[in-house]
């Protein structure tokens, strides 16, 4: 039997498996195999609160370093937590870690694919997404070129996702629920960077997209959501 191709996801809260206690809140990592055929096999290291450094201190960079083989994929996203004071700067310490991550994937012979920070659901008084992720994204996306390592740009993906909802109707994407509305959430919630099951496959399906706009092998392996080989 042929070996599955494995994807290798690496980021924070947003990409993660999130505990059922947290149900519907989901990062998007968490639906992306359902957006494959059994050929791939999604392994999801994302962490809530990671940012790269805290990622590779804590030895889950290493983890997937000794599963990762020729010819796999690790997708990369980071920022969030980037921007946290124990997190990296953008233009010195997110780009050296960041570097190690592709250079950890290329040794193994796998390719390093880099995915800028999902936007946060903030609107002006316009209905425009308000930029929340400072200087992050562009470094990634600077240094992807000096690397040449492929990156899908997520930031602006979602903000047109979230614009397209609207200010109301976004709160879908996301988890909000009124004090009593969910027995998980019985004080009630509005979190503006969560995502809900909805949320986070529209996410997915963002990145999907990203992998078929690069022209990646990959894409050869995605499915509709209806489970018919794309065309």
């Amino acid at each position: 039997m042929k070996k599955p191709i494995q994807v290798f996801l690496a980021g924070d809260s947003t990409v993660s498996d999130c505990p059922p206690r947290e149900a519907p809140m989901a990062g998007w990592g968490q639906v992306f195999g359902q957006l494959f055929s059994e050929e791939v096999v999604v392994h999801n290291h994302a962490k809530g609160g990671a940012s790269t450094n805290s990622f590779v201190e804590e030895g889950r960079l290493q983890a997937i370093a000794e599963r990762i083989t020729q010819g796999d994929y690790l997708l990369i996203q980071f920022g969030h937590n980037d921007q946290k004071p124990r997190g990296t700067k953008p233009y010195s310490t997110f780009q050296q870690f960041l570097t190690l991550f592709a250079d950890t994937a290329r040794e193994k012979g796998a390719h390093p694919v880099f995915v800028t920070s999902v936007q946060r659901r903030r609107f002006d008084e316009n209905g425009r997404i308000e930029h929340s992720l400072g200087e992050y994204p562009d470094a990634m996306k600077a240094l992807a070129k000096e690397l040449d390592v492929p990156v899908i740009d997520l930031l602006a993906k979602t903000k047109v996702l979230y614009e397209a909802y609207g200010p109301e109707e976004s709160k879908r994407l996301f988890v909000w629920f009124q004090p009593n509305e969910h027995p998980n959430y019985p004080h009630g919630i509005e979190d503006n960077t969560h995502f809900s099951e909805k949320g986070a496959m529209e996410v997915a399906k963002l990145v999907a997209e990203g992998i078929e706009e690069l022209g990646l092998p990959l894409k050869d392996h995605l499915v509709s959501r209806e489970g018919k080989e794309h065309v």
